[in-house]
């Protein structure tokens, strides 16, 4: 590659990339550790998309309706922080730059979301951030459809690099965008050939355009080094009505002695290497030091979107005291004032008729509840519509001639399903949930992470949650998912017993801003439990109370879910046996472990012999059994120590001893 002629064609535009790549080598130099080559080959596409396209205000980063810009190739992480520097956003001072990959900087070995304004989703494993904008822009095309152009128009842009493009999840990504011809997307491909490896070749030999072109997206082709070529194919992007895809050919490391090599993907730091790759560049400045003029140039880039905001300020206040009011709310993330009365009158409305129905349709219920109070909510499934109960009578289907539906039939994809809601989640002014069975969660588990991580209140139903769902067989049985989602830190999961366990769980999820929540709900029917009404959300509480002992207390129950009525069946047996036993029903052991000490022993007083109940693994209940006051020596548990089969529900639990009597025998061998 001829530097010289690169930058004697755009010195201007040179001196703004440069930048980027001499802050990128100075921060990874001092880290010794991180990812140099991505930034210095896409230094250019980000120069041209900043200064030319992105709508954006460094001084007004949350301005609801800039564009959003993502890095998938989240390795790249310095791209993005030299980005903000030098755009002139608050937080991402020098001293910040400096701190690359340190402890306590914002400037982490990826770009974590919430760690500093501008960082729009955590982008550390490949394939998530082009998946989540997917999510990105179908929220744009929503809101659009609800508020009106003058308030919600933007464009959400990617880079993405081969890893990106090779995970799995993002052939689910691109065939949504395609299917919805998210005309706002665009994503631009970093197609340098080079991967840790090698190169590409090594691995794959997947002809990108026409894969794209396959799933209904526009491709165009330049040289990612030529910002008038960069300009020209944003330009046309932004005029299709398609997803478009802009393929740009570059150099990884450009200018550097490890360029075209996959040594050129990771941290380059020989200092002799680092000196001579700045001579090229033309860039006669010390470590960190970016000359005032190019500083001064890139901040104003930064501030040339406060026009733009201020215009769009003007029109949301000319709109109507209600829209103001309904468009804050949505982006505060706050619930309806009357979610709460709504909540309780179903549930008082359950507790006299008592019905026994499969907890997925409980949670149907509550959203024929919950729906049309919060537009916000868009809900939707893997395929899977009429099992997880997701639609209700008021939403219509999100399609290319319907942008104000709110259900979203995400097909066979759990992966590209969990990661879009994400993107929602983040964009903000929507309330995604969805759907698929419970052992599914295994193609869901990256973005249930994430949203964990980046603490968004995303929701995920999974029904079908045990043994319970009878013939289907093991690979539909989940017996180790729900350890595997308690186990993950910030998320709550519930494993509701009943309808107004149900109620309760969904007011929590929907109250929730920064905690994801998994619904585990039933395929079989399970009676009413709480049939005396009570106002208080007891959910809330983690656990709880359901019946206690009649005479002295000598053994607890603990129970989640559909097990719940196996509980209060073996209490009835043991009580006729003169054995007091008290019936702890436990739809979310995080938020009891959430509670207070005091609280926590009146549940769970020392003393009495304990016993959990749960159609899955042991793994996550010995906190309860054993710790909290108990002891092992008189803790027992009754489920699952392997996977299920293939029979009716009935006879798994009676095979597999998940039973009222199973449970009494085993209170007494440990009395």
């Amino acid at each position: 590659m001829d530097i010289a002629a690169l930058r004697s064609a755009n010195p201007d535009h040179w001196n703004k990339a440069t930048a980027i790549r001499a802050l990128t080598l100075d921060a990874v130099a001092a880290a010794n550790s991180g990812h140099s080559g991505m930034p210095m080959g896409m230094a250019d596409v980000a120069t041209v998309l900043f200064e030319k396209h992105l709508k954006f205000d460094a001084a007004n980063p949350d301005w609801p309706d800039r564009d959003r810009f993502i890095l998938s190739a989240g390795h790249g992480s310095m791209l993005l922080y030299s980005l903000l520097h030098l755009t002139g956003y608050r937080d991402m001072t020098l001293e910040q730059i400096r701190n690359f990959r340190q402890w306590g900087a914002i400037t982490a070995g990826h770009p974590e979301y919430g760690h500093a304004k501008g960082i729009e989703t955590t982008t550390g494993p490949l394939g998530q951030g082009i998946s989540n904008s997917v999510g990105f822009a179908m929220a744009e095309e929503m809101l659009r459809a609800r508020f009106g152009r003058k308030l919600v128009d933007h464009y959400t842009y990617v880079i993405a690099g081969d890893g990106c493009l090779m995970e799995g999840v993002s052939q689910e990504a691109i065939g949504l965008a395609g299917r919805h011809s998210l005309g706002k997307l665009i994503v631009f491909w970093d197609n340098n050939n080079i991967t840790i490896d090698g190169k590409v070749d090594l691995a794959d030999r997947t002809d990108q355009v026409k894969r794209f072109r396959a799933s209904g997206w526009q491709v165009l082709e330049i040289d990612g080094h030529d910002p008038d070529a960069i300009d020209q194919a944003i330009t046309a992007a932004k005029k299709s009505r398609k997803p478009t895809m802009i393929a740009c050919a570059t150099h990884i490391a450009l200018g550097h002695a490890a360029q075209d090599t996959s040594k050129g993907h990771g941290a380059l730091t020989d200092a002799g290497q680092l000196a001579a790759a700045k001579e090229a560049y033309g860039w006669p400045y010390g470590p960190f030091e970016v000359p005032a003029e190019v500083k001064s140039a890139w901040e104003a880039i930064g501030s040339r979107g406060a026009e733009d905001r201020k215009a769009w300020e003007t029109r949301l206040s000319e709109a109507s005291e209600q829209r103001q009011k309904d468009f804050a709310r949505i982006f505060a993330r706050d619930v309806p004032k009357n979610l709460s009365a709504r909540i309780k009158a179903l549930k008082k409305q359950i507790a006299e008729e008592h019905p026994k129905v499969a907890t997925r349709k409980s949670s149907e219920m509550v959203l024929e509840v919950v729906n049309p109070i919060m537009p916000e909510t868009v809900g939707g499934s893997a395929d899977l519509s009429g099992s997880n109960n997701t639609q209700t009578g008021d939403m219509t289907v999100f399609d290319v001639d319907n942008r104000k539906g709110r259900y979203v039939h995400w097909g066979i994809r759990e992966h590209g399903m969990a990661a879009a809601m994400n993107g929602m989640a983040l964009h903000g002014g929507i309330r995604p949930y969805g759907g698929t069975f419970m052992c599914f969660t295994d193609y869901a588990r990256p973005s249930m992470r994430l949203a964990a991580l980046m603490r968004i209140p995303t929701v995920f139903v999974m029904t079908h949650d045990s043994i319970g769902l009878g013939e289907d067989g093991p690979t539909h049985q989940p017996v180790e998912h729900l350890a595997i989602s308690r186990a993950t830190p910030n998320t709550w999961v519930f494993r509701p017993c009943d309808t107004v366990e149900t109620a309760e769980a969904w007011e929590i999820a929907l109250r929730s801003t920064e905690t994801p929540s998994v619904l585990s709900l039933t395929r079989q029917g399970v009676a009413t439990l709480r049939t005396e009404h009570r106002n208080k959300n007891l959910t809330e509480q983690g656990a709880y109370v359901l019946a206690d002992a009649e005479g002295k207390r000598q053994a607890i129950l603990m129970a989640t879910g559909s097990e719940v009525e196996i509980a209060m069946k073996a209490r009835d047996l043991l009580q006729a046996e003169g054995i007091g036993t008290r019936v702890v029903s436990m739809p979310c052991m995080e938020l009891f472990a959430d509670q207070d000490e005091a609280y926590r022993k009146r549940i769970l007083p020392g003393g009495p012999v304990r016993v959990a109940v749960e159609a899955a693994v042991r793994q996550g209940w010995d906190r309860w059994l054993c710790g909290e006051r108990g002891r092992e020596a008189k803790a027992g548990f009754v489920g699952m120590d392997s996977f299920g089969a293939s029979a009716p529900a009935g006879t798994l639990y009676e095979k597999f001893g998940i039973t009222a009597e199973a449970v009494a025998d085993k209170v007494k061998s440990l009395l």
